[in-house]
């Protein structure tokens, strides 16, 4: 739903809420890797392989628990055990034998997860393990709190492209087709509701040509196709729209293979896997969008998470983010699938984790160190309520922000010399004015976004 009262929150990398900036630039924030990783690895006989996992994560307020489903080969060729000179000299090529399927993991605090027995599908001669579905390609999973009946509380979206639901997340209807131009979903399929549009929006993927000049016949590595992702909607998640690129594949080498979307303050914001063909590894960058069709990219080419440098750490070749961020009070954690080595070759995989600060995707901070930064909101509906901000402020750094009015005149100002989370900048205000403006001024600071508060 649409944040409203209490709190309405605005983050700057929308530039919605910027009217205009002087000696500073959107960064990317700073995640921190957590140092329980890697989380759960492929420890199962029938985990073969995690390869980009398509994991799906929510914090079920329900139940107080942790939810993560999420998409291995179980018949697949494994790289267990593995040298790094064993995987260089042999190519991995086992598509012909090779079946996905749905897995399910729970936990109490989001780090330790447990695999439950669920003797629902059978795998080996047994029902043993894990498993809710066999089959299902790049599943995109979520809890519909908007959902007006008990058997499709819980839906999903995977290759196809199907949808499919269920009343427990454990136990799902038939599967239906609802691709209308032939999509391959061969992807992290993933589907939210779009508040502002009144829609359910699904994300997948299509191919399209590229001006790449082949030299030879064409392979997996010499082609002249692009990766795009595509978009389509409904409003009942049963009839579809056709799709629609709305990241295209402007850079052969850089290639957009997947991305999570999630809604935060009033924004939409895109974890957009970008796989490099030329060394065959996938991190994840930064998108938002105001509407789920135009998306800008933060800092294109800049990975949002940093793959480790070495090879066969747990996430050297491969970073595909979870559907989607949990949001808790002190942290935003990112939920991720690793991959120890290059996309196409032997690798293992795992369940990792990366946290920023409150609402730290990205944040303003000055180009030039010897001169202040200036940020100038747009004009802002106001009903005098309390202003909050969220920043991080180096020693001796600083954050002073102006309320200023529809005549440019400032009605309160104050400094901050602390780094902030919803902290308050301005009681609130009596005045005769719908709109206000914000000016800040930024001293060796990152400012992330603001608030209006009527608590």
């Amino acid at each position: 739903m649409i944040e409203t009262a209490p709190i309405r929150r605005f983050l700057l990398l929308d530039d919605r809420n910027v009217e205009s900036t002087e000696n500073v630039e959107l960064k990317l924030g700073v995640p921190t890797k957590h140092p329980a990783n890697p989380l759960f690895v492929e420890d199962k006989p029938w985990e073969k392989r995690y390869d980009n996992f398509y994991g799906n994560i929510i914090f079920d307020k329900e139940e107080v628990i942790y939810k993560c489903w999420y998409s291995p080969f179980i018949v697949a060729h494994s790289a267990k055990g593995m040298t790094l000179s064993q995987r260089k000299k042999t190519t991995y090529d086992g598509h012909d034998l090779q079946e996905m399927a749905i897995c399910y993991a729970t936990s109490k605090d989001g780090i330790s997860w447990k695999k439950p027995n669920l003797g629902l599908v059978k795998f080996e001669k047994n029902f043993s393990n894990n498993l809710i579905s066999r089959g299902p390609h790049g599943a995109g999973i979520f809890k519909d709190s908007r959902a007006s009946v008990t058997s499709q509380q819980y839906k999903s979206i995977y290759q196809g492209l199907n949808t499919s639901f269920s009343h427990d997340g454990l136990v799902w209807s038939k599967p239906r087709i609802i691709s209308r131009d032939k999509i391959a979903g061969d992807t992290h399929n993933n589907a939210l509701w779009a508040p502002t549009l009144s829609k359910y929006v699904a994300f997948t993927r299509t191919w399209g040509k590229t001006d790449r000049k082949l030299i030879g016949p064409e392979t997996k590595t010499n082609h002249a196709w692009g990766r795009q992702v595509a978009r389509i909607e409904s409003v009942d998640f049963c009839d579809w729209s056709k799709s629609e690129v709305v990241v295209d594949c402007a850079d052969w080498a850089h290639q957009p293979y997947a991305m999570p979307v999630f809604y935060h303050a009033n924004t939409y914001i895109g974890l957009l896997a970008i796989h490099d063909q030329i060394s065959d590894r996938v991190w994840t960058e930064l998108a938002w969008s105001a509407d789920t069709k135009k998306w800008h990219r933060i800092n294109e080419g800049t990975p949002l998470i940093d793959s480790c440098t070495n090879p066969l750490d747990y996430d050297f070749g491969c970073i595909y983010a979870c559907a989607n961020p949990i949001f808790l009070k002190e942290e935003i954690r990112i939920y991720y699938g690793g991959s120890d080595w290059l996309h196409t070759g032997w690798r293992n995989g795992c369940l990792a984790l990366a946290t920023l600060r409150p609402d730290g995707f990205a944040g303003y901070e000055q180009n030039n160190t010897n001169e202040l930064g200036r940020i100038r909101t747009n004009a802002l509906d106001y009903k005098g309520q309390a202003v909050k901000v969220s920043a991080d402020i180096s020693k001796n750094g600083w954050i002073k922000a102006s309320l200023i009015d529809n005549a440019h005149s400032v009605i309160s100002s104050v400094q901050i010399s602390k780094t902030s989370t919803d902290t308050n900048l301005f009681d609130r205000q009596v005045i005769d004015e719908d709109t206000v403006r914000i000016e800040f001024e930024l001293n060796a600071a990152k400012l992330y976004s603001f608030a209006f508060s009527s608590e």
